[in-house]
């Protein structure tokens, strides 16, 4: 397996939109929804969408009354969201701008990294993330962190998986390095006529060992949920981590 990139550069573009971006959706309202539960989010909160990718839940918190901005190392899925948007009639500002040096110091009542959005760099820089979330929230200001739940993960660990869309292929093939803490991709996209290759890895984490990071932070207390927002468990899919400053 060739070497993955750090932060996952390729991974996220065109390919990934064709076959990930759909745009605001019911399950991404529901998602909205946990958050808004989650967080205990009111209307006129300012909320930061941090790697707020093509804009799914930066858009469903914006329509139900949060000022929202959203930020992601990507243009193309910025250009998206912004689209999105407009479509919708709901304002967002959206940044282009690097997770590890955010421009803000306590301007937001909430912060939210949802869906796997966090892992992509070495140690010390998904360290610097969560240091820079909590320098951008207002005291007493809360994060939710969304990612896999590496104990399942490892209990039911497959190595390959396929994803298919109007004959397109998207092939992953993992190895889990359990020294690292690493998931190691090597991607596969079959698309009009070409083959495209994407090494990446990211970072996983059980809940102990990313309280810790976050409490190392500068976060008070930390809370671990599973997907729908009850008691973090063996069998729950992801792991939301909410940090309260």
């Amino acid at each position: 397996m060739t070497k993955p990139a750090l932060g996952g550069e390729g991974r996220f573009g065109e390919d990934y939109l064709y076959f990930y971006g759909e745009p605001l959706d019911a399950s991404a309202e529901a998602e909205a929804g946990l958050i808004w539960q989650l967080l205990a989010v009111e209307p006129g909160m300012e909320v930061l969408d941090l790697a707020c990718g093509h804009g799914r839940i930066a858009n469903a918190l914006a329509a139900r009354g949060c000022r929202v901005t959203g930020l992601d190392a990507t243009p193309l899925f910025l250009d998206r969201a912004r689209d999105d948007a407009a479509a919708r009639a709901v304002k967002v500002t959206y940044v282009h701008g690097d997770m590890r040096d955010l421009p803000w110091t306590s301007q937001f009542h909430r912060v939210i990294n949802w869906h796997t959005a966090f892992g992509y760099f070495d140690d010390a820089g998904n360290r610097r993330v969560l240091t820079q979330v909590a320098h951008a929230l207002k005291p007493g200001g809360r994060f939710a962190l969304d990612v896999s739940n590496r104990d399942r993960m490892v209990r039911q660990f497959q190595s390959s998986g396929v994803d298919e869309r109007d004959g397109s292929l998207l092939v992953d093939r993992r190895q889990l390095d359990l020294v690292t803490g690493r998931m190691v991709i090597e991607r596969t996209v079959i698309r009009d006529g070409r083959v495209h290759r994407v090494p990446f890895f990211i970072r996983v984490f059980t809940f102990t060992e990313l309280r810790d990071w976050l409490l190392d932070a500068g976060f008070a207390s930390v809370e671990g949920h599973g997907e729908d927002g009850g008691p973090l468990t063996l069998d729950s899919r992801r792991m939301i981590t909410v940090a309260h400053r």
